[in-house]
């Protein structure tokens, strides 16, 4: 998911009200014996923290739903780096050593818990700005220095957090699509990043997530070199992690879904773990950058059952949704230059912005108490 900085901005923000017990009524378009047939699950289910309001209780809420609802969840932390500090040896800027220790003081020890890291910018093109708002200086992304740098980088957030899982870059595909001249000197970055890590956390499972939608019938010359190349890549990890929103590419239908599983499941050959997902609820429409894509509560449902039944039958490891709650109340007070982009995402919550279940939430709760 691209977020930019807004999820330094909702963490830093803070604000509430809990509310996931209302029910709202029900369309006729889910399988009243879905996952029947399964007297237990074989995979865990769970959320991001990404907050639904800028108040303090609303990550309280937030946390606290998690804690009732998942038996994994995920941090994100997809922002700018302190590459300067990292570097020259300097202090970290208060803004991010702030937001790492009060989102690790919130750390449930009861749940497995997958930390995401993004080595990349927003647009998956490039390193990740410093706080200054510069990219570092390099001939090679595996030069020496941001090596050290991003290898330094990630044993804090481990030290911070110490997760379960641990996504060592986010989206990393689309580098590949975007910057294929960076390609190689990522692939080399981060091999020696991840040997480093191993040699200090053995038993760690580390994996670098990839964007279904855009692997899947990827808009590139040549898609089938560029599929087997990733392929190739993403069949050397500890595990397969898979960021899939499937409205991005106007997949609206259970066979359509599948079709997208199918590809996953018949290609890759390590354990598969979806590490953030989500499909709208309702329309999506953003004048600006001209997009409007239809979506429903019955489209969200079929989905969540196709997600879950594909969990099952080929045993993927976790599946982690996005947002339990639509955001409009933090999307509301988001900063006028990233509210489109901030919008793409409000709508996909298993819970609507009143906090009333969708026909997702009893989708989720079925197979979650399996």
């Amino acid at each position: 998911m691209k977020i930019i900085e807004l999820y330094v901005f909702a963490f830093l923000l803070l604000i509430g009200c809990s509310q996931d017990d209302a029910i709202v009524s029900e369309e006729n378009c889910s399988d009243n014996n879905f996952f029947s047939e399964y007297s237990s699950r074989s995979f865990k289910m769970g959320f991001t923290t990404w907050t639904y309001g800028p108040k303090s209780q609303n990550v309280e809420d937030t946390y606290q739903f998690i804690n009732k609802h998942a038996d994994i969840y995920a941090e994100h932390v997809d922002n700018k780096i302190p590459w300067s500090a990292w570097m020259h040896d300097l202090p970290l800027p208060i803004e991010f050593s702030n937001e790492i220790a009060g989102r690790a003081s919130k750390r449930m020890t009861n749940k497995e818990f997958l930390l995401s890291v993004s080595l990349l910018n927003s647009n998956r093109s490039d390193l990740a700005e410093d706080f200054d708002e510069e990219v570092p200086n390099y001939i090679s992304l595996n030069d020496i220095a941001i090596e050290n740098a991003y290898f330094k980088h990630i044993q804090y957030l481990l030290d911070a957090f110490t997760p379960d899982y641990l996504v060592i870059a986010i989206e990393v595909n689309e580098l590949k699509l975007r910057s294929p001249d960076k390609w190689e000197g990522y692939k080399l970055l981060i091999q020696n990043v991840k040997s480093r890590i191993k040699e200090i956390y053995p038993n760690l499972k580390i994996s670098e997530s990839i964007s279904l939608h855009n692997l899947y019938k990827p808009d590139v010359a040549h898609p089938g070199d560029h599929i087997n190349d990733m392929l190739s890549h993403m069949n050397n990890m500890d595990f397969v992690s898979i960021s899939f929103y499937p409205f991005f590419k106007m997949l609206d239908t259970k066979p359509e879904f599948q079709e997208a599983f199918d590809f996953l499941n018949d290609h890759i050959t390590r354990p598969i773990a979806f590490v953030e997902t989500a499909q709208l609820a309702e329309n999506l429409s953003v004048p600006n950058f001209d997009l409007f894509i239809k979506g429903s509560i019955c489209e969200q449902n079929s989905y969540l059952e196709t997600l879950l039944t594909n969990a099952q039958m080929h045993n993927y490891m976790f599946v982690i949704w996005w947002a339990h709650r639509d955001y409009d109340a933090l999307w509301q007070v988001f900063p006028d230059d990233v509210k489109d982009l901030g919008k793409l995402w409000k709508d996909t919550g298993l819970l609507d912005e009143n906090g009333h279940q969708r026909l997702s939430f009893t989708t989720w709760e079925k197979v979650l108490n399996k």
